[in-house]
């Protein structure tokens, strides 16, 4: 048994290290003008992040597209919800005007239309697998591997889930098949652990069963179960991994129990590939690791379990339902609070190595830099951790980091818009929040701001 490595304590010498490696990657970052495209996105996110009235009327107008039935009904909602801005701007007191006029309401909801899908797009790389390929390619040769996300919230019926799960199958074989033809890429193939398959999907055991509800969760965990076994199967015999993503935290202790439980089964004790998420912005989030850790002591696999960090993407649904039932809040309610325990987190995961493989998921620049300088103090190279972005999100950063020759992976959603909306309007507000390290980034905040403790 390889014994685990001394904690390690916030030192100096690690804010030493964050700062290197950050202000580093912060001068590799891809300048705007390789980027046009990207750069006025960014600008018009700034904008609606600076004007919340505008931000509350696009955000309803993204939530309201798929139910919209012509561009007219689209640019009269617009319209709508425009007439609640106190002081547009010039462009946006035109639009008002348009949209009162039916020449102008057609021209106004082409407008829309086209903006809320080249912005769904940035997010989503394709509304099948076959059409993700090219993408997945792509980034594969730029040195980013990828986890293919099959959009969908919550099933309700059985025939719902059941499609979604041979969706996930037919995904898996596209992928692997196509991974097949991609070229050598060392760093993302490999680490001190092992093997670590091109194939990468992310699954979700709320779209693979109707009946996961929190009153009953043995009758959810077994009606999952007969769905996820085949996909594990399927990703063992075609040599890919299979990630559990958490969502909720109503839905998060069974899917971490049914996760766990199918691993330990003598089928799959070995193999596949597969991993689970750690939320960081929920306060047991410590408990939680320390029993996935005891769980993978007693049950040592070839392939390590993957723990996948992240911050959390749930944070408004979890206030708003504690705050309904008079409940304590189950997350950390500062941004600082939740960056504390993310740091905390990865600290934990890197010495906890080679128990289980660690991936970093975030896209703030000293989150990153503090998960490489502990690597770095731990005696790593950087070979088994693993940094992870979204898609849309996250492009520059995994273009700097993969210069370097990290292991960087995309988490890539495919979908249609509808089935994607909910997944959109979550990024949206990530990537307009004032507060966010993308906010603060094109705002042009010093990087002794970007780059200070939390």
């Amino acid at each position: 048994m390889v014994a685990e490595p001394a904690p390690i304590a916030a030192t100096a010498e690690i804010e030493s290290e964050v700062w290197r490696i950050g202000a580093e990657i912060h001068a590799a970052l891809p300048s705007p003008a390789r980027h046009p495209v990207r750069a006025l996105d960014a600008r018009a996110i700034q904008a609606s992040s600076e004007d919340l009235e505008l931000r509350a009327a696009l955000f309803r107008l993204v939530d309201v597209t798929p139910a919209c039935r012509s561009l007219d009904d689209l640019a009269g909602h617009l319209g709508e919800y425009l007439e609640e801005v106190q002081e547009p701007t010039p462009p946006l007191s035109a639009a008002m005007r348009a949209a009162h006029t039916r020449t102008g309401r057609r021209a106004l909801g082409a407008a829309a239309s086209l903006g809320i899908r080249h912005m769904a797009h940035r997010f989503i790389v394709g509304e099948t697998p076959e059409e993700a390929l090219g993408t997945l390619r792509q980034l594969w040769s730029s040195g980013v591997a990828s986890s293919l996300d099959l959009l969908g919230e919550a099933t309700v019926t059985a025939d719902e889930a059941d499609r979604y799960a041979r969706r996930c199958d037919a995904a898996l074989e596209a992928m692997a098949s196509a991974a097949a033809d991609w070229p050598g890429r060392p760093a993302l193939e490999s680490d001190p652990a092992g093997p670590v398959p091109r194939a990468n999907l992310s699954v979700k055991v709320t779209a693979l069963t109707p009946l996961l509800h929190a009153e009953a969760p043995d009758l959810g965990v077994e009606d999952a179960a007969r769905r996820v076994r085949p996909l594990l199967r399927r990703a063992a015999e075609l040599g890919a991994h299979l990630h559990f993503d958490m969502e909720s935290l109503d839905t998060l202790e069974t899917t971490l129990e049914l996760a766990l439980a199918l691993l330990t089964e003598e089928e799959f004790r070995e193999q596949p590939s597969a991993g689970i998420v750690l939320q960081a912005y929920l306060r047991d989030s410590t408990a939680m690791l320390e029993r996935v850790f005891d769980w993978a002591r007693s049950h040592r696999r070839s392939s390590p379990l993957s723990v996948r960090l992240v911050k959390g993407a749930y944070w408004d649904h979890e206030i708003v339902e504690a705050r309904q039932e008079g409940w304590p809040a189950p997350v950390f309610e500062t941004k600082a609070e939740c960056d504390r325990s993310f740091e905390r987190l990865t600290r934990r995961l890197l010495e906890a190595r080679p128990l289980v493989r660690v991936a970093v998921a975030s896209h703030n620049l000293r989150s990153i830099s503090h998960a490489l300088a502990c690597d770095r103090i731990l005696g790593g190279d950087g070979r088994d951790l693993e940094l992870q972005v979204l898609r849309g999100l996250g492009d520059d950063l995994a273009e700097a980091l993969a210069d370097r020759g990290l292991r960087v992976r995309a988490y890539c959603p495919v979908g249609d818009l509808v089935s994607g909306m909910a997944y959109l309007v979550r990024r949206l507000l990530e990537n307009t929040a004032n507060e966010s390290f993308l906010g603060q980034q094109q705002r042009g905040a010093p990087l002794e701001e970007l780059l200070a403790p939390p």
